[in-house]
């Protein structure tokens, strides 16, 4: 699989990236990695098409909480009950905040839920995934640079 997103380029790094956003279980960092490691890419081009492809993916997951009740949703989409209400307890504290952590795995995509079933400006929610992702792809890089 990786060889074939490594084939499209940038658009399956962005393909990728959506992918590992959304409630589809996926890796971006290993896709990132192959990327990288190949020489063959740019790594703002990398990072710009990871960090935009991953906000993607949280979006998605918002836009499907706000079209439907998180039961409903966490059910459809295997969330586990209890990352989902341990998600929408702290989006409930917290607001738009949270989104900053859709990065994080498995609650990430229960995050970005939840932020669309309390119906958060989505632009806040867009804005703070965006940050929080692009963060996170820094990271992954600084740690790919190192090695």
């Amino acid at each position: 699989m990786t060889d074939f997103l490594l084939n499209l380029g940038y658009t399956g790094m962005f393909l990728a990236a959506f992918l590992a956003g959304s409630v589809i279980p996926f890796s971006s960092e290993a896709v990132m990695a192959g990327f990288f490691l190949s020489h063959a890419f740019n790594t703002l081009a990398l990072l710009t098409a990871a960090t935009i492809g991953n906000t993607g993916g949280s979006m998605f997951n918002y836009w499907l909480g706000s079209h439907a009740d998180a039961e409903r949703v966490a059910t459809r989409l295997r969330v586990k009950p209890s990352h989902m209400a341990r998600a929408t307890r702290w989006t409930q504290r917290y607001g738009s905040w949270m989104a900053l952590f859709t990065f994080l795995p498995i609650l990430g995509s229960a995050i970005s839920i939840a932020l669309g079933v309390m119906r958060v400006s989505w632009w806040k929610v867009t804005l703070l995934t965006f940050i929080g992702k692009t963060v996170r792809y820094i990271v992954v890089l600084g740690t790919l640079q190192i090695f």
